[in-house]
């Protein structure tokens, strides 16, 4: 793992790449929750079961996280930074799959279509506020683009439904965390990278 600082309009973010064994298949580039980092449980055993499978990945730390805050910063300063670090990560002829858990899967949604990326991964992707199902966020999934959705059926935030080319997969007994059978859930990420041939 190679761990570097990308300058973006919000400050530095801090990459920590991994490279599989052979050539890499496609680029994942994961973003953490609101107050959490990248080394969730989560994130990494979908990171380590990706690299296994042919995947470089790359774990996006924030500018706000760098910098010690808790508090995310605004959506769109969230996006401009991730869209900085995705652009200087990309390889021609490498598909480029973005990701995240929580207010990282919705950066990668809402990014996806504008920085061209063949699929998203969207881990406990917040549907709505605890308690508030009329403000709904159903808007930013990219139902044009193959989009993988896990998210467990007593997660607070809510679990979206599969339209257009999502696909939503539930996790029993899981909350937003997704700590509840965490090899379930890095299986069908797998199952969803060889699907789409992103993985080997």
């Amino acid at each position: 793992m190679a761990t570097d600082i990308i300058q973006t309009p919000r400050g530095p973010a801090e990459i920590e790449i991994t490279d599989p064994a052979g050539p890499p298949v496609s680029l994942l580039v994961l973003g953490h929750g609101a107050g959490g980092g990248v080394h969730a449980p989560d994130l990494t055993r979908v990171h380590d079961i990706a690299t296994a499978a042919g995947v470089r990945v790359a774990l996006v730390t924030q500018p706000y996280r760098v910098a010690g805050r808790r508090a995310p910063a605004p959506a769109a300063q969230l996006d401009e930074a991730w869209t900085a670090v995705v652009r200087e990560l990309a390889e021609p002829g490498l598909p480029l799959l973005l990701g995240g858990r929580s207010s990282g899967a919705r950066v990668a949604c809402r990014t996806a279509a504008a920085l061209g990326a063949a699929g998203v991964l969207a881990l406990a992707f917040p549907l709505h506020p605890p308690g508030r199902p009329e403000r709904s966020r159903a808007a930013e999934l990219p139902t044009d683009l193959p989009t993988l959705v896990v998210n467990g059926d007593r997660d607070p935030f809510g679990v979206p439904v599969p339209v257009g080319r999502v696909e939503v997969v539930v996790r029993p007994g899981a909350t937003h965390d997704l700590r509840k059978d965490l090899a379930g859930t890095a299986d069908a990420v797998l199952t969803w990278l060889r699907a789409h041939h992103w993985g080997r």
